[in-house]
């Protein structure tokens, strides 16, 4: 890594120091309900005793991150009440003065030096791969600028309003870190990260596993099978203790004061609908699309009783209780199970044929990916998820890199329908284009002796997506349509999108089962 130490210094500073700029930028654009949760937390956590945070419910937008996001907010409060002291008093609800504005919005830009941290050390890691003359080709560079200038993370942080950065930050450090084989750390940081917000539970299992394989078990036979033999007490016992201490310090004044029931209740809050409430574009969006397809022709063919069927399926749409008409109703426990059965092969996979770090990172990228599928109440901004750690992978392998283009492009543009205001429309579209260009030249021409990244029918795809966008944002308000069917929009952007990111899904799957492993990575 010596070359990313001496010029490398210079072009990643000149890159984060770009993207915290335009960052700053963003400051006065549109922010949406979540900077009210946040500033309704900082109060909470501020004003409240320790047993009050898990109960308190003065505003709609109760406490529902683990024990340590908490304490995060509490320590940004010590900071907010030199902004203005007015936002840390509870009953303020929906209060926003330009100080608390500026105060919050730098709160997201400073604490996203963890995640600028962690994308260097992740640089560090691929760096001395394969060599390139020039800068720009390089594929820290590259890697680089997909992971800090990454659109998904900018919009869903710096505009709609979240602390997505340094969360992502922990998560590539982690990575990094059990790449490097430093299994403990690694650990650590994980187990920290899981108590700051408990969305990433979803990957766990590729942790778990990838420890298990690599640390717990010291040694492989000549094949690249596991040898029982070489089983580490030690190693076991000191990651229990890592996952015991963290989890203590986190659950433990809670368990304390007699209220983990409560806390658990916020974390996983079962009420909510199947979908959130713009669908996410996975497997239950197609689902949801195809019973209103269903039910549509039922009525046109006289098949379904029009006075037995509820109204608001109809029209409504994307309330987040979804009555299926046709198709059966889900439950969590069948999200649950489906999430389960999608996951297995990927972990088989891990255990069966590992190929050191790359098949950690296609497990963590399955995982996700099968999670963002199949969850329940899945949030769109969830499928970030599996494109961070999938840009590690782009810049390694062809194969790769054309899934992350199909991911990327539509998993970005499902974003879409979080920034629904006027003003924000130049910018999403802009930072949007800029980002998709960028990726799909600069992997071209890192791989431009191998063969095409895209075939046709995947390019015709992506395409499409514009006249999508045009249809979408200034053809239909136009139309009669948007009195009667306000849905539309959403549903065509959510479905169109599904069958992107279900295809890509299912590429990267059949890639990494298909797999043959070389006789250099079995020994590894």
């Amino acid at each position: 890594g010596r070359d990313m130490a001496a010029g490398g210094r210079s072009w990643f500073c000149a890159l984060a120091l770009g993207v915290s700029l335009l960052k700053c930028l963003l400051i006065p654009a549109y922010y949406s309900t979540d900077f009210e949760v946040h500033r309704n937390w900082l109060a909470i956590t501020h004003n409240l005793p320790l047993s009050q945070w898990y109960s308190e419910a003065t505003s709609e937008w109760t406490l529902d991150y683990p024990p340590f996001f908490a304490w995060f907010e509490h320590a940004l409060s010590h900071v907010a009440k030199y902004f203005d002291p007015k936002m840390l008093v509870v009953e303020n609800l929906n209060y926003t003065s330009p100080a608390t504005i500026f105060f919050q919005r730098l709160s997201v830009i400073f604490t996203d030096f963890l995640f600028i941290y962690a994308v260097r050390e992740c640089c560090k890691w691929i760096n001395g791969r394969r060599a390139a003359k020039d800068v720009l080709e390089k594929q820290t560079f590259i890697l680089a600028v997909l992971l800090l200038w990454n659109f998904g993370l900018l919009i869903v942080d710096h505009i709609h309003f979240q602390y997505n950065g340094f969360l992502f930050g922990l998560m590539l450090l982690s990575v990094v870190r059990l790449c490097q084989k430093r299994y403990l750390e690694g650990a650590f940081l994980f187990a920290v990260l899981l108590h700051l917000k408990h969305i990433y539970v979803y990957v766990a299992p590729a942790y778990g596993i990838y420890l298990l394989r690599s640390y717990c078990f010291t040694a492989n036979n000549a094949d690249g099978s596991v040898k029982w033999r070489s089983f580490s007490l030690l190693h076991v016992t000191l990651l229990g203790l890592i996952v015991c201490l963290v989890s203590a310090l986190s659950l433990g004044p809670f368990i304390v004061l007699g209220q983990l029931p409560q806390v658990i209740a916020r974390l996983f809050p079962f009420k909510r609908g199947l979908c959130h409430a713009y669908w996410a574009p996975n497997f239950w969006a197609l689902y949801n699309a195809m019973d209103k397809a269903l039910t549509i022709f039922g009525l046109k063919c006289n098949l379904l009783d029009p006075a037995k069927i509820p109204k608001a399926s109809m029209t409504g749409g994307l309330v987040q209780e979804f009555q299926h008409t046709v198709l059966p109703s889900v439950t969590p426990l069948a999200t649950l199970i489906c999430t389960f059965i999608s996951i297995l092969p990927s972990v088989f996979c891990l255990w069966f044929k590992p190929q050191g770090p790359r098949g950690f990172l296609q497990c963590l990228v399955l995982c996700a990916l099968s999670s963002f599928m199949f969850g329940w109440h899945v949030h769109e901004k969830a499928i970030l998820l599996a494109i961070l750690p999938l840009s590690l992978l782009s810049v390694q392998r062809v194969k790769d890199a054309g899934i992350y283009l199909i991911l990327t492009t539509t998993g970005h543009f499902s974003l879409f329908p979080l920034l629904f205001t006027p003003s924000e429309l130049p910018i999403k579209i802009l930072l949007m284009l800029l980002f998709t260009v960028y990726s799909f030249s600069s992997l071209k021409s890192l791989f431009r002796r191998e063969r095409h990244l895209l075939n046709w029918l995947e390019t015709i795809y992506l395409v499409q997506l514009v006249p999508l966008e045009v249809f979408c944002e200034i053809v239909f308000p136009l139309t009669a349509w948007k009195q009667h069917f306000p849905f539309v929009p959403l549903l065509l952007t959510s479905v169109y999108c599904a069958l992107g990111i279900t295809y890509a899904w299912l590429k990267f799957y059949v890639s990494v089962l298909t797999e043959r492993i070389s006789v250099r990575q079995k020994t590894e």
